[in-house]
């Protein structure tokens, strides 16, 4: 008999929780004619925002955009450095090298892959920080600089973190609250950023074919459009049932994972966007793994100062994220696994390593 897979994500299946309401919201979205803009749109800003804790929210096409414009609104840009983990995804990155400043990838913790702050390779060049709450880890850094927090992995965090002047969010599929295509958010407390921020995002916009620099920056479009704001509403209610269960999947993994696979620290208020370990011979884990139907992955494999695109920047030595990315594994913790999936996973890691 054919057993399924323990699948690392399976974005039909939550549509399958929530699809009435979903599609119901589509449905009146098409049919107002309101695509670009509107009350959908100025809704799901307002209660985007409210749900990681700030005060107004700035909705845009992507999480990688979000970013963009966080730093356009901070004032970066060519020659300036912004200081990055070693241990995230690309667009943290790719996002200041894109406004024209240059990314300083920095070593991490030894416990956690975030952000050391007694370690920051601060220079007088250096004119913003994007602390990263990977996994939806809080990483309490402060800085001599504006602090931008990447929040893309933390929907459903209690409270969400907040130690920078901006946040940035994406909403890609497969987050613990994704849309169905691209989305992100920009937040601010500040009500002028928030509106240099909706400036920003409308091509610089004062008046009908009238455009100027904002902050110095010059805008572009990147606007969500409302069939993503509507899914991302009608999903924003089934999201405490989602991080309640990938807690409880998470506390089940820690209570019976076997002695040779490493846990990470997790806070109280983590939404477990991913359940990550430390594991030896990694590549031979994943196999015995996938040879028992169950789905992996790593996140990520190598430090960003070792990515092609980011190659002779002035990075800072980083040995901690080389041990990290050699060992990290992330098991299946979503919301569609339930207790018999999370023995299953275990079972087959096995009493020892390979």
């Amino acid at each position: 008999m054919n057993v399924a897979p323990v699948r690392m994500a399976d974005t039909a299946a939550r549509h399958a929780r929530v699809a009435p309401a979903v599609e119901a919201a589509v449905l009146g979205v098409l049919r107002s004619g309101r695509y670009v803009g509107g009350p959908v749109v100025d809704e799901a800003r307002r209660r985007l925002a409210e749900s990681f804790g700030w005060r107004h929210g700035v909705t845009t096409n992507s999480g990688t955009d979000a970013l963009v414009y966080a730093l356009l609104a901070t004032g970066v840009g060519p020659g300036d450095e912004v200081i990055v983990p070693a241990v995230t995804f690309f667009a943290t990155a790719g996002a200041v090298a894109r406004v024209g400043a240059v990314p300083v990838v920095a070593d991490v913790r030894d416990d956690l892959p975030l952000l050391d702050a007694a370690t920051l390779p601060l220079t007088s060049r250096t004119r913003a920080v994007i602390v990263v709450h990977l996994y939806g880890e809080p990483c309490p850094v402060v800085a001599p600089v504006p602090v931008i927090d990447d929040l893309a992995q933390c929907a459903g965090a209690t409270p969400a973190p907040k130690h920078g002047h901006l946040g940035a969010v994406s909403f890609y599929p497969t987050k613990t609250l994704g849309a169905a295509g691209d989305a992100g958010l920009v937040l601010t407390d500040d009500e002028a950023t928030a509106a240099a921020l909706l400036q920003l995002t409308h091509h610089g916009m004062t008046h009908l074919y009238e455009h100027v620099r904002v902050r110095g920056a010059v805008g572009a479009n990147s606007r969500m459009d409302a069939i993503q704001a509507a899914v991302l509403m009608a999903h924003l209610d089934d999201l405490p049932t989602r991080v309640a269960t990938r807690r409880d999947n998470a506390a089940h993994y820690d209570a019976t994972l076997p002695a040779w696979v490493r846990r990470l620290p997790r806070h109280p208020s983590h939404p477990v966007h991913h359940y990550v370990v430390r594991v030896p011979h990694r590549d031979a884990v994943r196999a015995r793994l996938s040879a028992a139907g169950v789905e992996t992955a790593v996140y990520y494999p190598v430090p960003l100062s070792r990515q092609p695109a980011l190659a002779g920047g002035p990075h800072a030595p980083t040995p901690r994220a080389e041990a990290f990315c050699a060992e990290t594994l992330a098991l299946p913790v979503h919301e569609g696994v339930g207790p018999a999936e999370v023995e299953r996973v275990v079972a087959a890691l096995g009493s020892t390593a390979p």
